[in-house]
């Protein structure tokens, strides 16, 4: 253990006074199960409670894209080792193929130095518990079948001192107790409500419906993205609300989705699932998009993005990926933020753990805010002006009209849309996109 490690499991511990563990994760989802590897790698002592049992599912595109791929290396996961029967276990994408306007567009992911050149998919079903696993292998503690209900508050200073919760079949509620909570419990958010935070309702939000179909087109290796969802046939269509997804999971199923926003006016009073048929029935019989090729139910979830939920921290409690909104607002994507905020939730927890004085270590805790800002406040704010713009249908219309016949522009907004770019040293659109990303106010 390192003198840094040492001195935070001391401090940790000597704050808890009888703790369960010097640092709690409430939920074992990416942004989870990336706080505890990191924590459990820095020395301390991590509990990873999880309300489910794996393997579990979670309504997800499946689709990872390079950032979310630099990630999985950084939690020590290398996607191109192969297994004892030679296979990787991960589908490999080539950039993204958008559908538009009568267009049809395909960007393989840019060549940058900060990044892997090529995307991954994987259900979230075996994801999950690969990313929770690995955290067991660093030393937390996972702890399945455990629904946590809310936090325990210290009765003289209020701070937050663990959770309440029932595990396994108890009917009885028990209690951790922690010196740290993260809260990594998705876009319910359960223990940030019961600190009295709410979501906003001035920040982007959506809602995304997805079900896994036989297909022949499993192997694609392109993302594809469609701008415009249409009902019926060639001449004699209507455009619907939204935008689809068809992504390959290589293992004879297709991921196929919608998603809408809350700055479409069709949002919260639309039938999504009977949406998603409406425009699958329009799709070319042969792609097996249809009810006898269906695998499962529809199923839908809450998209809370460009930081809906804030502050970030509060009193001993820290939000990291779902719970805190950190959806991209650009283009739905959830891994990769929710795997890079528990890694800075890690280090600012390990950080503040390591001093002695409970005067020191909130200080040093009340920095989580300021750091995920840094990281995407500008570009959530550019986000959220995105998402407005294309909230408007006729706005819509014009850019997918006026912008596909360009390749060199939506090469641009591909970076801009995925995140993708090199801090220093990169091209043209890479520096345009930094000055943006600095210029626009935090989120």
């Amino acid at each position: 253990m390192t003198e840094v490690a040492a001195r935070a499991r001391a401090g940790a511990l000597g704050a808890g006074g009888g703790a369960d563990a010097d640092v709690i994760v409430v939920g074992a989802g990416p942004a989870g199960s990336a706080a505890a590897y990191h924590l459990a790698n820095a020395g301390l002592s991590v509990l990873l409670l999880e309300k489910s049992t794996f393997p579990r599912d979670k309504v997800c595109g499946d689709g990872l894209t390079p950032r979310a791929v630099r990630g999985l290396v950084e939690l020590g996961i290398n996607p191109l080792a192969r297994t004892a029967d030679g296979t990787t276990g991960w589908k490999r994408n080539r950039g993204l193929r958008i559908i538009g306007g009568g267009l049809r567009l395909e960007l393989p992911w840019p060549q940058l130095a900060s990044f892997p050149d090529y995307g991954l998919v994987r259900p979230r079903a075996d994801f999950d518990e690969l990313l929770a696993r690995n955290a067991q292998k660093a030393g937390a503690r996972l702890q399945e079948a455990t629904t946590v209900s809310g936090v325990l508050r210290d009765e003289r200073t209020g701070r937050v001192v663990g959770v309440t919760a029932r595990a396994g079949g108890d009917r009885a509620p028990v209690s951790y107790r922690a010196p740290v909570v993260i809260a990594a419990d998705g876009n319910s958010a359960r223990l940030a409500v019961s600190m009295g935070i709410r979501r906003r309702d001035d920040r982007p939000l959506g809602v995304a419906v997805r079900r896994y179909y036989r297909s022949p087109r499993t192997d694609d290796d392109f993302l594809e993205s469609h701008l415009e969802l249409w009902e019926g046939r060639p001449g004699a269509s209507r455009l619907l609300p939204g935008y689809g997804w068809i992504f390959g999971m290589g293992d004879g199923t297709s991921n196929v989705g919608l998603g809408i926003l809350n700055t479409t006016p069709a949002f919260g009073n639309t039938d999504y699932r009977d949406l998603l048929r409406r425009w699958l029935g329009a799709l070319p019989q042969e792609w097996g998009y249809t009810e006898d090729n269906a695998i499962g139910p529809v199923r839908g979830s809450a998209l809370p993005m460009g930081f809906n939920r804030t502050p970030h921290y509060r009193d001993g409690l820290l939000l990291v990926g779902d719970a805190g909104g950190m959806v991209n607002p650009f283009n739905g994507e959830g891994i990769a933020y929710a795997i890079e905020s528990g890694a800075i939730a890690a280090d600012v927890v390990a950080q503040a753990l390591a001093r002695p004085r409970d005067s020191a270590r909130e200080l040093a805790l009340r920095r989580y805010p300021e750091a995920v800002r840094a990281a995407y406040g500008g570009y959530y704010t550019l986000g959220r002006v995105f998402v407005n713009l294309i909230g408007n249908p006729t706005v819509m219309r014009l850019a997918t009209k006026y912008g596909l016949p360009h390749p060199t522009l939506m090469r641009f907004l591909l970076k801009i849309m995925a995140n993708l770019t090199d801090p220093r040293g990169g091209d043209a659109h890479d520096r345009v996109i930094n000055a943006l990303c600095r210029l626009a106010p935090a989120a």
